[in-house]
């Protein structure tokens, strides 16, 4: 199991399945459901209760170089009045350097989550117009199916990697740190 359409049975019946045609709704330019809810939806499902890692927020990453951080809390507010139970963290990579410290300009959506932590963290997803499932995967499925903790190229040797790593291994002993 590591494949694309593996992937997309596994979060179709899983409250990102229901979440994505909102986010479609709202309209975004270039965005990526992406981050924890995908790879904690993956590692629950395979590992079930000795995993207990769960959705705590949906990542939306999107690319508006005109864009202001209005443009986020709006896109937060239409979608929590639809899910008022669930967390959204909608971010515009265009804007993310300005505001935080340390962080690189990007040049895409795709760009800002090649970035992320770990390989398991940078995968996306995401409905066209048509409400056919689309792809983000800059490091391909394996850890994620495998349960692997590996940091992306640019935080290898990163404090902050290592450390989310650990609150990982904490949660969801079956995973394996690389």
């Amino acid at each position: 199991m590591n494949s694309l359409t593996d992937l997309q049975m596994l979060l179709v019946d899983s409250p990102i399945g229901t979440i994505l045609p909102a986010i479609t709704q709202v309209n975004l330019p270039n965005w990526w459901l992406a981050g924890g809810a995908v790879r904690n939806t993956v590692w629950h499902s395979i590992f079930g209760d000795d995993c207990r890692l769960f959705i705590k927020d949906f990542d939306i990453a999107f690319f508006d170089i005109e864009g202001e951080r209005s443009q986020e809390q709006a896109a937060k507010a239409i979608l929590i009045e639809q899910f008022p139970n669930h967390q959204f963290d909608i971010k515009n990579q265009a804007s993310f350097a300005r505001w935080r410290v340390g962080r690189r300009t990007y040049n895409s959506t795709e760009d800002g989550i090649t970035d992320w932590l770990h390989t398991a963290t940078a995968v996306g997803v995401k409905l066209d117009a048509q409400g056919q499932w689309q792809f983000f995967t800059p490091y391909g499925l394996d850890d994620l199916f495998a349960g692997i903790v590996r940091p992306t190229p640019a935080h290898t040797y990163d404090p902050n990697a290592d450390h989310k790593a650990a609150e990982f291994m904490q949660k969801c002993p079956c995973l394996r740190l690389v």
